[in-house]
């Protein structure tokens, strides 16, 4: 079968019965002859009891097949053909591999038939079905979301019910037009904040206190004290809606928040302590610094962009080719930066006065900055330059491959997955919609944890799609379709 020599198994433990026995199955249109001894290999397969089926009754040999010919002998399975190629595998070779463009769930359904364990699988295929086990399992998530963030807690009392809801408006755009209308006006007031703090520096639009000294303008001022106060606002509410307030405090975007927020409250209070305060240097540099930290409002806009939330996922996947890219740059600069020192240090009015001072010439030169304050002037120096030059740009180069390969790929899993999440909610109410139409006093359908009215047991079995899976496990109410 398939070109494989049937003497590779003259070796094998069996009854002289089984040896000469030959099994004939139909799987999907598809004729194949197989031999006893080789599947006797494995007794506790499906194949295996197909054997010795003359022995057998015909309610039992029904039962392991979909129909039977007792005149030619042949078995019958209404099952995938290119499934099988991959599962008789495990006979002649021991283990089986699965064939690209076969989905991963649908052939463990394929070996659950066959009687056959995931332990056989090879160890890519069972890297691959992993990978498609943890997607199905964010998907169930995302769905389970969804229909929380549509119907509720089963259960919820009056503030649960209000929290949720608050929690929706401030958290989640897409749920309903008012929770939409909030994310644009943050998104407003981070610009104008933005763009308030770049303005403020232009001397010709600050104007002279008292003391001579440029400061804001105070309409500028105005516009800051509404956009802080936005700001404010806005984590509050989402503070004491969060579910989770640990969880929210210790989040890194918000925490960015608080920072955006806390140099204005800070200055405020060391303002009203008087002007002896604020004359002292020490708290003059403190609120300099506080001003400065009003930059970390332009992360905010991760918040509002699923671009930058993607870009910053594909950065921490590719940790490790950042890294190597900074250890190839660590030891370029160290080497560079001690032979330009040693070449040019003989030079009378050489610029490398030290190996330390000539990391920054080393670190412009191989990122191609090139400022130029600081360049060799012999021949050998000259020499060395080039060769950083040549060895940065190779350096740089050769991570960027990978991290812009993980971040499309990053990408496209989130859009399969957003799309994924989508086409399940969609199933679901069409599948809803039919059970209405069908509900009878005798019928009774599933119940998910999310409180979703779900299709019945004999609709659910004929969905092609697996993806609600996962999700009817942790909910413990819905069973999962039987093959």
């Amino acid at each position: 079968m398939w070109g494989i020599q049937r003497s590779r198994y003259a070796d094998c433990n069996a009854s002289e019965a089984s040896e000469e026995a030959e099994v004939v199955v139909n799987i999907g249109g598809v004729k194949q002859v197989l031999h006893g001894d080789v599947l006797s290999r494995y007794p506790d397969t499906r194949l295996a009891e197909l054997v010795d089926c003359a022995l057998k009754s015909p309610e039992e040999i029904s039962s392991l097949c979909d129909d039977y010919d007792p005149d030619t002998g042949e078995f019958y399975f209404d099952r995938d053909p290119e499934a099988f190629k991959c599962v008789i595998e495990l006979y002649y070779y021991g283990e089986i591999h699965m064939k690209r463009g076969i989905c991963p769930m649908c052939f463990m359904k394929e070996m659950d038939f066959w009687k056959i364990g995931s332990d056989f699988l090879d160890d890519c295929c069972k890297s691959h079905l992993k990978e498609v086990e943890d997607e199905l399992a964010e998907i169930a998530e995302r769905v389970r979301t969804i229909l929380v963030d549509r119907e509720g807690e089963p259960g919820a009392g009056g503030w649960q019910r209000f929290q949720v809801s608050l929690w929706r408006l401030m958290e989640k755009p897409e749920s309903s037009l008012s929770a939409h209308v909030v994310a644009i006006l943050s998104f407003v007031f981070i610009l104008i904040s933005s763009v308030v703090m770049c303005v403020g520096t232009i001397p010709d639009l600050q104007v002279e206190d008292s003391e001579g000294n440029l400061t804001e303008h105070p309409t500028l001022e105005v516009i800051e004290t509404v956009c802080i106060g936005w700001f404010t606002i806005e984590y509050l509410l989402r503070l004491v809606s969060s579910p989770n307030k640990i969880k929210f405090v210790l989040s890194f975007m918000n925490i960015i928040d608080f920072m955006a927020i806390m140099p204005f409250f800070v200055v405020l209070t060391l303002t009203s302590f008087g002007a002896g305060v604020m004359e002292l240097a020490n708290v003059q540099q403190a609120i300099q610094a506080l001003r400065i930290m009003r930059i970390a409002r332009i992360f905010k806009l991760a918040r509002h962009s699923s671009g930058l939330q993607t870009l910053t996922a594909a950065l921490k996947s590719s940790l490790k080719e950042l890294g190597l890219l900074l250890m190839y740059m660590g030891v370029g600069v160290f080497l560079f930066s001690a032979l330009g020192y040693t070449m040019e240090q003989n030079h009378p009015e050489t610029l490398f006065t030290s190996i330390p001072q000539s990391f920054w010439w080393a670190v412009i030169t191989m990122t191609t900055v090139g400022y130029g304050d600081v360049y060799p002037k012999t021949t050998l120096g000259r020499c060395n330059a080039a060769i950083s030059f040549l060895c940065g740009v190779i350096a740089i180069a050769l991570p960027i491959h990978p991290i812009i390969n993980n971040f499309v790929l990053f990408y496209n899993k989130q859009q399969v997955l957003e799309t994924a999440a989508k086409h399940e909610i969609e199933l679901m109410a069409l599948r809803t919609g039919q059970g209405e139409l069908e509900d009878s006093p005798g019928r009774q359908g599933h119940v998910c944890g999310s409180g979703a009215r779900v299709w019945d047991h004999s609709v659910s079995s004929s969905c092609h799609s697996d993806a609600f899976l996962p999700l009817m496990k942790k909910t413990k109410t819905c069973n999962k379709p039987v093959v």
